[in-house]
Order: C-alpha cells, then sequence, then structure tokens
C-alpha cells in the first residue's frame, strides 16, 4: 500500500499519533472549512463535521494505487497527490500567516505549489517525516531535507548541489502548480499557454516525452477519477490528445471566444440552453471576440459552479463588468487583436513563485468567482440550493446595464446591491468577483429562506420585491419551482381532454408550467403551432432548457396574460388555454389596489380575445364553486391535527373570510364552498400549505361564470360548452382523513371541483 494510504487510514483509524503525521497530513487535516469547489456538492449541510479535501485526497491515492506505472513515477505522483490541494487545508491561523507571505490560496494549484516549495522537503514522503512546520522557517533548511537519489536510477532526478533544489523537487512542485490544469483547459478555464512549464521538463533532460506522456496520463487520471470515474472515461480521449499537444505543439493555439463560452456553460448546454442561438443574439448585439480578448491570457475559478444558472448574455455581462472595473485593463488588453487569443510564454510560468509574480507587476492572472459561488447557494432539507432570491436581483441589477455602459466603465446605483471586483494586497495578480447585497437586503433575503415553510413568505417574497423594484405580480414560487412543474407535468391525463376542443393552428397556453400540455399538443395535434406564455422567470427558462435538451418544436414567451397583445398580434391565435392559471391570475395579480379581484378574471378574458381569431376558441379548466352557495356541510376529521389545520387555514387564507362552527372536538360546520375551499389545501399537505394558502380555487359559481363571460365579452362571445364535474383523485385523498356530511350529519358527495369551459368567437362579426 502506498505510504500515504496508510498514512491517512491510520490517522482516520486514530492510531497515528500528530508527532508522527507527515506535515502534509497535519495540513490537510487541520481544514476546518476547507474551501471547496460547490459544482458536484449534494448538500452543504453534509460537509459539517467532515473533510472533503481529505477525502478526496485519498480518492486519488486510490487511483494511483491500483494504475501500472513505474515505482519512480508512483513515488513522484504520490508527493503530488498529496501536495496539490494543501491551500484549501491548513488551520486559520496557519491560512492567515500564509496569506501574509503572498500565498495565493485561492488559486489552488499555484497556492500549493507554493507551499511545497516552502515545506515539500519536510513532509516528503520518501524523505524525512514528522517535522513541525515552525521548525522549519527557511528554504535553505527545507531543501537539505530532499538530498535524496532517485531510486530508478534515473541520474537526471537527483539532487544538483548541497543545499539547491534538486531536478524532482522541481519536477514535483511544476507538476502541483500546473495540477488539475488539463482539466481546467478542457473546461474553458485557462489558456493552453499555462501548461507550458511542463514542456520544460523535456528541454531540460529532466523526462523523455515517453516518460511525461505516461506521468501526465497517470496523474490526471488520478485527479478526475478521484472526482468520478465515469468523469474521467468520458474525457480520457480529450486528455491524451492535450497532453500530446503539451508534448509536442507547446504553442498550441487556444480555443476561440465561442469554444471557450462553451466549455464554460457545458452544465448549461446539457440543461438545454440553446448555445448557438444565444451566442448569434449576442454576435449581433455587440463584438463579442474582441471584447472578451482580454480573457484569453487569464485563468478563471468557480465560473461554472458561480454562473451555469444565470443565461450566457448575462455571464458576459459579469465577464465585461470584471474587465472594465479599474485597474482590470492593460496596454496590452487594450491593444489586443480581436480573435481572442492571448498568450502567456513558457518564461512567464505560472506564478509559482514571488519573483514571476514580482515580474507581473500588477497584471492580473486570475480571475476568481469563489465569492460569487459562496454565496448563490444555501441548504434547504438537506439539499444544496440555488438562492435564487439572489439570481433574481442581480439579473435585475444586470438588465439595468446596457453594453456601451459597461464598456464605458459607467457605473449605475442600483439600491441594495452592487457588484464587487476585489484584490487582496498580497496577491496583485488575482482578482475576486461577487455581488454585494445592502445588510437590510441580505437579511430580507435570509428571512424569506427562513419563512419558506411559513405563511408569511409570501408577504416577505413580496418585500424583497419592492425593495428591488420587481413587478409585484411576477410570482416565483422559489424555493419549490422544480416541485411544482413536477406537480403540474403530473397532471398530463387531465388535461388531454382540452386536446378535443382545440380549433386552428396556432394554439396559446397561458402558465404552461412544466410544458406538458405543450408537449400533448405537439404528440397529438401535430398540424398545431403550440406557444406558451408565462410571467415567471424561472418557468421559462425550465421550459427553454427543456425544449433544448428533448428538442421540441413549441415555442414559449415570458410575458403578461393580461396584456397578449403586446406578444403576438391580434386576431392571430386560433385557440387560447387557461389551464388551472385563472385561479392564480385571480390569486396573486394586484388590480386596483387589491388580490382577489374578479376585474383581474374579466382583464384576462378580455385581453385573450383579443388575440384571438374569428372561430377561434378560449379553453378553461379551473375550480369552480357549487350552487346554491347557501348550502351547509360538516367536515369529520379522522386525523388528530385536523381540527388545527382548520383553525390555522381560516386566519391565514386571504381569499375571504372564511367562519366555521365547531360541533365536536373534531368536527365543523360550514358552507359548502368554504369547506371544498378548505379541503383543496388540506389535500395538498403541509409541503404545499404555504403556496395553496394564498390561492383561492374556487372563484365563480356556473351561472357566476357565465354571466361574468358575457358582460366581459358582450355577444361576440358565444358558450359552446360549460359542464362541471369533481376532479379524480379528491374522493381517494380524502377518504381516509375525513368524513364529509350534510348538514343533518348523513354522508354526501364532495361537490364539483372543476370546470371546463369552451367560448368560441363568432365569425362574420367586427372585432371589439
Amino acid at each position: 500500500m502506498l505510504n500515504a494510504l496508510k498514512a491517512i487510514q491510520s490517522y482516520k483509524s486514530g492510531h497515528l499519533p500528530e508527532g508522527e503525521q507527515p506535515l502534509w497530513l497535519q495540513l490537510l487535516a487541520a481544514a476546518e472549512q476547507p474551501n471547496i469547489n460547490l459544482e458536484r456538492i449534494h448538500s452543504i449541510a453534509e460537509l459539517e463535521g467532515t473533510n472533503p479535501v481529505l477525502d478526496y485526497v485519498e480518492r486519488t491515492l486510490l487511483v494511483l494505487e491500483r494504475l501500472q506505472v513505474s515505482f519512480w513515477m508512483r513515488e513522484i505522483l504520490e508527493d503530488v497527490l498529496v501536495w496539490s490541494e494543501t491551500a484549501k487545508a491548513g488551520s486559520p491561523k496557519q491560512r492567515r500567516k500564509w496569506q501574509k507571505q503572498g500565498v495565493n490560496l485561492f488559486v489552488h494549484n499555484v497556492g500549493s505549489a507554493q507551499l511545497y516549495d516552502m515545506y515539500g522537503s519536510v513532509g516528503n514522503l520518501h524523505g524525512k517525516q514528522g517535522h513541525r512546520e515552525e521548525e522549519h522557517s527557511s528554504r535553505s533548511e527545507s531543501s537539505r531535507d530532499l538530498s535524496n537519489d532517485d531510486p530508478s536510477g534515473n541520474t537526471q532526478i537527483a539532487q544538483t548541489a548541497y543545499g539547491s533544489p534538486t531536478p524532482r523537487h522541481e519536477i514535483i512542485r511544476t507538476l502541483i502548480a500546473t495540477h488539475g490544469l488539463i482539466g481546467q483547459y478542457i473546461r474553458g478555464e485557462i489558456p493552453f499557454a499555462e501548461n507550458a512549464p511542463l514542456h520544460s521538463f523535456i528541454t531540460q533532460g529532466w523526462l523523455t516525452a515517453d516518460e511525461l506522456q505516461a506521468i501526465l496520463i497517470a496523474l490526471n487520471e488520478c485527479i478526475i477519477a478521484g472526482v468520478d470515474p465515469a468523469l474521467w472515461n468520458q474525457v480520457q480521449a480529450e486528455v491524451q490528445r492535450i497532453v500530446g499537444w503539451i508534448i509536442t505543439k507547446p504553442d498550441h493555439t487556444d480555443w476561440n471566444v465561442k469554444e471557450r463560452l462553451s466549455r464554460l456553460r457545458s452544465t448549461s448546454i446539457r440543461q438545454g440552453e440553446a448555445m448557438d442561438e444565444a451566442y448569434a443574439k449576442l454576435q449581433a448585439q455587440l463584438e463579442i471576440e474582441k471584447l472578451l480578448a482580454p480573457l484569453a491570457h487569464r485563468t478563471l475559478w468557480y465560473v461554472e459552479s458561480a454562473m451555469h444558472d444565470f443565461s450566457l448574455q448575462e455571464m458576459v455581462k459579469i465577464f465585461l463588468l470584471t474587465l472594465h472595473s479599474e485597474g482590470m485593463l492593460s496596454v496590452d488588453d487594450l491593444t489586443m487583436n480581436s480573435t481572442g487569443i492571448g498568450r502567456v510564454t513558457e518564461e512567464e510560468g505560472v506564478g509559482l513563485n514571488s519573483t514571476s509574480q514580482e515580474q507581473q507587476g500588477d497584471m492580473v492572472r486570475h480571475i476568481s468567482f469563489e465569492p460569487l459561488m459562496n454565496t448563490m447557494y444555501y441548504d434547504y432539507k438537506g439539499v444544496k440550493k440555488l438562492n435564487v432570491y439572489k439570481k433574481r436581483m442581480i439579473e435585475k441589477y444586470l438588465e439595468q446595464y446596457s453594453w456601451e455602459q459597461i464598456e464605458a466603465g459607467e457605473t449605475i446605483t442600483y439600491p441594495h446591491l452592487t457588484h464587487r471586483i476585489e484584490r487582496h494586497p498580497e496577491l496583485r495578480d488575482t482578482v475576486f468577483v461577487t455581488f454585494e447585497f445592502s445588510p437590510a437586503a441580505e437579511k430580507l433575503i435570509a428571512f424569506c429562506i427562513e419563512a419558506e415553510k411559513s405563511p408569511l413568505y409570501e408577504k416577505a417574497v413580496l418585500l424583497l420585491f419592492d425593495l428591488f423594484g420587481l413587478r409585484r405580480d411576477a410570482y416565483d414560487r422559489f424555493h419549490n419551482e422544480e416541485t411544482y412543474l413536477a406537480d403540474m407535468n403530473s397532471s398530463g391525463d387531465y388535461k388531454k381532454v382540452l386536446l378535443d376542443y382545440m380549433v386552428g393552428k396556432r394554439v396559446l397556453d397561458i402558465g404552461p408550467g412544466g410544458g406538458i400540455l405543450l408537449d400533448l399538443i405537439e404528440q397529438e395535434r401535430p398540424e398545431m403551432e403550440p406557444i406558451g406564455i408565462d410571467i415567471s422567470a424561472n418557468v421559462i427558462e425550465a421550459l427553454e432548457r427543456k425544449k433544448q435538451r428533448e428538442a421540441h418544436r413549441w415555442q414559449v414567451l415570458k410575458g403578461d396574460a393580461l396584456q397578449l397583445d403586446q406578444y403576438v398580434q391580434p386576431g392571430t391565435v386560433d385557440t387560447v388555454i387557461f389551464s388551472s392559471i385563472l385561479h392564480e391570475l385571480y390569486s396573486y395579480i394586484e388590480r386596483d389596489g387589491r388580490r382577489f379581484n374578479r376585474d383581474t378574471v374579466v382583464a384576462a378574458l378580455r385581453s385573450s380575445f383579443n388575440v384571438l381569431s374569428p372561430g377561434g376558441r378560449i379553453l378553461i379548466r379551473d375550480g369552480i364553486m357549487t350552487e346554491p352557495e347557501g348550502q351547509k356541510r360538516r367536515i369529520r376529521f379522522l386525523e388528530p391535527d385536523g381540527m388545527r389545520w382548520l383553525e390555522r387555514y381560516t386566519q391565514d387564507f386571504q381569499g375571504r373570510s372564511i367562519e366555521f362552527e365547531r360541533i365536536s372536538e373534531d368536527e365543523a360546520l360550514l358552507d359548502i364552498n368554504d369547506a371544498m375551499e378548505f379541503l383543496y389545501t388540506y389535500t395538498w399537505g403541509e409541503e404545499a400549505y404555504v403556496h395553496e394558502i394564498q390561492e383561492q380555487f374556487g372563484i365563480f359559481t356556473p351561472s357566476a361564470y357565465e354571466q361574468s363571460i358575457r358582460e366581459a365579452l358582450g355577444e361576440q362571445a358565444e358558450i359552446i360548452t360549460l359542464r362541471h364535474f369533481l376532479q379524480e383523485g379528491y374522493t381517494e385523498a380524502l377518504g381516509e382523513r375525513i368524513i364529509f356530511m350534510d348538514e343533518q350529519g348523513q354522508p354526501a358527495p364532495l361537490p364539483d371541483s372543476t370546470c371546463l369551459i369552451v367560448i368560441e368567437k363568432k365569425k362574420g362579426m367586427a372585432d371589439r
């Protein structure tokens, strides 16, 4: 077994005293809050009490253990792997000390190489071990401890002089400094020239081309398979190709701007982003290759982790805001050609030591989005969740900037939010990018997160909307949007009935949710052109990506159901569908200063009728109230907390005042429509309560619906279908939870819950 694996396993079992631990292990074990990439982390909460950096190092060593490589290569790779993550470790005190010494702890490969330079010979696996950091304070002392000849007999890898670094030390240090860069090049995060120092192994005569190839392939298998073996299988061929370039074409041409952006957005593309289309739109607006050319010679850290949930346009704006911040663009940047090709010479290296950094002066080599990544996620029920509150506010902020304003370096004053580009005095070659919220905004966002299971949630979200000037009717479900969309897709069978009533070619689905109805129209009515329209940015983003992933032909638009003529030309739509959406418009949109306003439904009907072609139809599938309205019903709860639910509901429901008479400990008497409105929420359960309490499902009785339609649309509208029914599933879902009875206490069926209404625009009459 590898010495390093033995040391880690002994440490984890508690059988390796601190005084016997190699220095690299002491550093990794001391990591209280290790810096990690959140991209592949499922739960942030799971990180507490764990050491993911040490665990990762152990996994890389396990990969090395099974590889067929020569003895001397194995020893070199073992040293490289145990030191390559040290910049992510160390105690807080150690890290503060290193930062003052100029160790770049944020560009981890560079920082780890610097730490190896300082202490590597002390904690070398195959030299002296167990020395403490404070016992070795100078480079000269450290270098003396490296005086061991290579066991392979390769005389090139031997100490050149007493007290000076050996080729072996230089090889390990350089492999640490370029650790992971091939993978980062594949991801578009670095220019190819960052790997240039590796070619010097051949020019210096330290390694043959075959030896360098074997070391680099083995090292990258350890690095990548240590993350995910399947990932190594996926990229192995590309790694081999890039290693070939390092050996034979060290001046290989970099990815062009579009290719690099595509690689930086590989997750977004897998999730359905239409990259070609998005890039073409950007090209039509700005000289993107020229403007992003200054990125060509810079490394980018945590880009995908921080920004894959943002659009390509938003990512490019963030890049340009960074590049045009004070002091970022040098004369060379401004005169760089528009191809986006940049070079870092082999002599410049990768910032391995203080000399090269001094030569670079204030030149920015590295751009880190780690602070942005860290602010964009939080833990929700044990799962890492995107902080969509912050995302929406950042989107709004970026929307205020024109391309011209960014290029001119203008700063927009936006309440409670700004972008921040920071440089640390001791790390002049690195900038850190994030967005900074005001203390008030941070507290309100934190309140929204805390209120996610409370009726206060909707009020908190609206406060947040007001704070950032967002439309109050642009209501997002935020933290459980994925669950909501999945629920909507599960209702596909209920929506199929609408297919029988559609006419014409162009169909507009208002509030398409997860896109299930759009899919049904596409599959069952191929002659039709389905279009979805929704006010929710979450819904539109999810549908755009679903469309790209699954190659759908339907379209989606972000728009307002009350002003459809702003998005489609009047008279050009043949069918407009409101499937379980009118009650949401009624419940969430303020009209004349109040929600739950029937005028909102009237406005939606008029808006849709306006874009309808003669002979076209409006289809409504939604909640219905029972008539006569004066009937009473009893509910007997079979669950011990049922009465508590009812009491809570009557206090929290916003749609109208609901009262009940408590007949016994577990039985209540209510108006029939109040009873059903409560049961709709009760059926969905605790998880959905915070949202269902905000909605009134039954808006009109059948006769009230008919009256409202005639008043809103006049004689040109003909109601050709108006029927209502009890939606399948309610009886079964409530059967073991309640007994539903009439006023005398006799069992009674649940009344109808859902209506289907078809309105046709008469032909041969002038449009309204």
